[in-house]
């Protein structure tokens, strides 16, 4: 079977490559198809994924296209990594929440920024699915964008597309955990459960011994992250993924952006190093792009949401075990039905199917139900338009002090995105 996939969001910084260098490993015949709406960020990421291919000689052909439309009609994978407003728009999700004294390390999930970004991406997402059943039905269809648990959500129920939505996260706590542990991430078996970027691994164990009691004890010793150790202490659960994400889901302690002795988006996380990063990055890939940096067909180990070992996995129907972003249909008690849960999925049936999980105590049922109400309605405020949708959203979020400060700040986001986005 050639494997045709569809890569939506091409321009990205922070897949296009990684993604690439996963495809020429796998040794599969495939055509990779790269669909972006700019046509400069489409054409660096030709350029970067053709000298790739023809560095490693992989046999792998590539097409690319402003218009999905023609390149959808015959793809077995579509994975979109699409960001809406890239990063300039992302300052505004972060930088006037800022201005109200609301300070996010991210701002691309929860908080202001997670709300006005979600808003932005919502209708694109729903718009590409919507192309998905009309001329790829069949394909398996994946999500990398954020905020994960709004967006595939959106989806769902605006389209009923069955969509999965992917994140290194939970894997790369794995291998934190492991390392903390002094013991091989192969050794470490485990059950990650909760909302993207705030996933509770609820059991981790080494050659079937308990590993949460050695954890807690660790606690004791360490001085990185230390939120995320706090919370297990007090939880019996490790928090993914680690104080950057996680000190958004609990503005109550964070409001006003103190994090130790560090301020969180400047010297703590710096959210301006992230944009920075992202733009050096895209600078290289130009450069790679049109000759004048030498091309790295194995950066850092590819890009780490596992798709195309998911994909793999599914062709074989070989029962692997994955992290994977789904509906809820009863594999999380005490969440309601629908709600996009990250837990555990195996490869069966030609797709991902999530695993029934115990319950969860009433303590991380209470960190993840209003954050599952917050994502529903700023699904339902991104598919209908409506203002006031939108401050429920940033009252439920529980970073503003305010009904006031609410309605400014979201008119002040509004305003922003409209503007941006006139004619």
């Amino acid at each position: 079977m050639t494997e045709a996939i569809v890569l939506i969001g091409a321009g990205s910084a922070s897949f296009t490559h990684g993604l690439t260098a996963d495809l020429i490993r796998t040794g599969w015949q495939a055509e990779l198809r790269l669909v972006d709406i700019d046509p400069a960020a489409l054409e660096v990421a030709r350029g970067v994924c053709a000298a790739m291919i023809a560095a490693s000689g992989a046999p792998i052909t590539l097409r690319a296209d402003t218009d999905r439309r023609k390149l959808l009609p015959g793809a077995t994978a579509i994975i979109m990594t699409v960001g809406v407003g890239g990063r300039r728009a992302w300052e505004h999700d972060v930088f006037i929440p800022r201005r109200h004294g609301i300070h996010q390390p991210v701002g691309d999930t929860v908080g202001p920024g997670g709300t006005s970004r979600g808003l932005r991406m919502v209708p694109a997402l729903v718009a590409i699915a919507r192309d998905v059943l009309d001329l790829a039905p069949e394909a398996l269809f994946f999500n990398y964008s954020n905020p994960m648990a709004v967006c595939c959500r959106a989806i769902v129920k605006a389209t009923g597309a069955p969509v999965i939505g992917l994140c290194h996260g939970v894997n790369h706590v794995a291998h934190y955990l492991a390392d903390a542990l002094g013991v091989p991430q192969a050794d470490l078996r485990y059950e990650a459960v909760g909302i993207n970027h705030l996933t509770w691994f609820t059991r981790i164990t080494v050659d079937g011994h308990d590993q949460l009691p050695r954890l807690r004890k660790l606690a004791e010793e360490r001085d990185d992250n230390p939120f995320a150790w706090q919370l297990l202490r007090l939880f019996g659960a490790f928090p993914a993924v680690l104080d950057r994400h996680i000190v958004e889901f609990f503005p109550q302690f964070y409001r006003d952006g103190t994090y130790g002795e560090q301020r969180l988006g400047h010297d703590a996380f710096s959210f301006e190093g992230t944009i920075a990063g992202g733009d050096a990055q895209f600078a290289r890939m130009g450069a790679v792009a049109r000759g004048e940096e030498p091309v790295n067909v194995d950066p850092s180990g590819g890009e780490h949401e596992q798709v195309m070992a998911i994909i793999g996995s599914i062709r074989a129907d070989d029962g692997a075990i994955y992290s994977a972003n789904l509906p809820n249909t009863g594999q999380v008690p005490g969440l309601p039905d629908g709600v996009v849960v990250e837990s555990p999925a195996v490869a069966t049936g030609g797709t991902l199917r999530p695993v029934a999980m115990p319950p969860l105590s009433p303590g991380l049922l209470g960190t993840l139900a209003t954050r599952f109400q917050w994502a529903e309605v700023v699904v339902d405020a991104a598919l209908s338009g409506e203002r006031d949708l939108v401050v429920q959203a940033l009252v439920l979020d529980g970073c503003c002090s305010s009904l006031a400060q609410a309605e400014s700040l979201c008119d002040e986001l509004l305003a922003a995105w409209d503007q941006r986005s006139g004619p």
